[in-house]
């Protein structure tokens, strides 16, 4: 049988779906993602509360989905243009690994299924102010040490996979 006609055209590299073709994506197939985790030079690092599904209310890296047609090195600079108010280039980043976030929700709350993300984790140094961040994607901020956030029931476990991946926990 052939496929049915999409619903839209090819999306343009960083364009987001139509909310209809997005949720069938997300019950679908895996998402592929950027995680960052942004070590500020005292050495802590800055989390964000989620305001959106999956992992909502909990202190995560800043991160966001490759696009279709997008590159990693574009989507690292459009996500943290958009979640750090500031462009970044990966080249600036070490790369940590690749990671499975899977979780029951979905970014459009409809029951029944949930989203996998592939998350590719890196390291960014940076000297930020985070009072000065876009506040679409989290409704604050904060600074943690490791040691803090493996400790902290606000920070959601697969942010927490960044670091047992590291510190042998």
């Amino acid at each position: 049988m052939p496929p049915s006609q999409p619903t839209s055209a090819e999306p343009a590299p960083g364009q987001k779906l139509p909310d209809r073709d997005f949720a069938d994506v997300v019950r679908l197939t895996p998402l592929v993602s950027i995680d960052i985790v942004v070590r500020l030079a005292d050495g802590r690092v800055l989390l964000g509360r989620r305001s959106n599904e999956p992992a909502r209310g909990h202190y995560f890296t800043i991160g966001g989905r490759i696009t279709k047609n997008e590159t990693l090195a574009a989507a690292f600079r459009r996500i943290t243009r958009g979640e750090l108010g500031i462009e970044k280039s990966i080249d600036k980043a070490v790369f940590l690994g690749a990671y499975d976030h899977i979780y029951d929700t979905n970014f459009f709350e409809i029951a029944g299924f949930g989203t996998h993300y592939v998350s590719l984790g890196y390291e960014l140094p940076c000297k930020l102010a985070p009072e000065s961040f876009p506040v679409e994607q989290h409704s604050d901020f904060k600074v943690m040490t490791d040691a803090e956030l493996l400790a902290s029931p606000d920070v959601h476990e697969n942010t927490k996979g960044f670091f047992r991946s590291r510190s042998g926990s």
